[in-house]
C-alpha cells in the first residue's frame, strides 16, 4: 500500500537547490500613464466607498437615547391613550 522513498544522498539535494537556471526572464514593464491612473481611481473609490460607509453608518451604531427625539412628540401606548 505504502511504499518506502528511497533514500536521496544530501549532496544531491544540496546541489537541487542551489541550481539555477542560465535562462533570464525579461525585463519588467513600466506601467503607463493610462495604468496608472486607473488603479489609482479604482484605489480612490474604495476609500471613498469605505470613508461613506462610516458616514452613514456612525449614526445607526449609535446607541438610542430619549434626548434623540425632537421636542414635542411623547410616546404613549395606544392602551392608555384612550383612557
Amino acid at each position: 500500500m505504502f511504499r518506502r522513498r528511497e533514500p536521496v544522498p544530501f549532496a544531491f539535494v544540496a546541489e537541487a537547490e542551489r541550481f539555477r537556471s542560465n535562462v533570464t526572464p525579461p525585463p519588467r514593464e513600466s506601467p503607463s500613464v493610462t495604468q496608472i491612473t486607473a488603479r489609482s481611481l479604482v484605489g480612490l473609490t474604495v476609500v471613498a466607498g469605505l470613508v461613506g460607509s462610516l458616514l452613514f453608518g456612525m449614526p445607526a451604531l449609535r446607541p438610542y437615547q430619549a434626548s434623540d427625539r425632537p421636542a414635542g412628540t411623547a410616546q404613549q401606548s395606544e392602551v392608555s391613550g384612550g383612557r
